[in-house]
């Protein structure tokens, strides 16, 4: 997916087009083949088949406003049909973004998907990223064990001076 603008409600509810909030908002993102098919259904089945039509939109095609964003997208209905209740439409990207961090990706690499200028937002991810600690210490544990099965035969490692 290609992001090269943005919607913005202004105080006086008029909706413009524009570009993203910051220049790493310009950017391309992957999206897993896991919802293609769903996203596909939902292209089928919601949106107009014209270039710059809207992925999510409103009945007449145009963007969706956050004051009825719940209600034009059944938002409640559905989270509730999951047993997620309470869930906003933002913790989906709070949710994408914990995923990418646990992917073990490179810093750089999760500011450019996130389209963050700051090291500061992308590093919150990296530091709630469950399991990197755990992850390290069965890398550590694996290399270990792998010297001691090589027992006097020979290592399977060698010592790195630090430094």
């Amino acid at each position: 997916m290609r992001v090269r603008a943005a919607y913005v409600e202004r105080s006086t509810g008029e909706i413009l087009l524009g570009p993203p909030k910051s220049k790493a908002g310009r950017r391309v993102v992957g999206i897993p083949g896991a919802i293609v098919p769903a996203l596909s259904e939902h292209l089928a089945a919601f949106v107009q088949a014209e270039p710059g039509a809207l992925v999510f939109a409103n009945e007449t095609g145009l963007p969706l406003r956050r004051s009825n964003f719940n209600k034009m997208s059944g938002w409640p209905h559905a989270v509730e049909s999951i047993g997620a209740s309470g869930l906003h439409v933002h913790d989906l990207r709070h949710t994408g973004n914990q995923f990418a961090a646990n992917s073990g990706a490179a810093l750089r690499d999760l500011m450019t998907r996130m389209g963050h200028d700051s090291e500061r937002a992308a590093l919150i991810y990296q530091h709630e990223a469950r399991g990197a600690d755990q992850r390290i210490t069965d890398a550590i544990d694996f290399h270990v064990q792998a010297e001691r099965d090589q027992g006097d035969d020979g290592m399977a490692g060698s010592l790195v001076p630090a430094g």
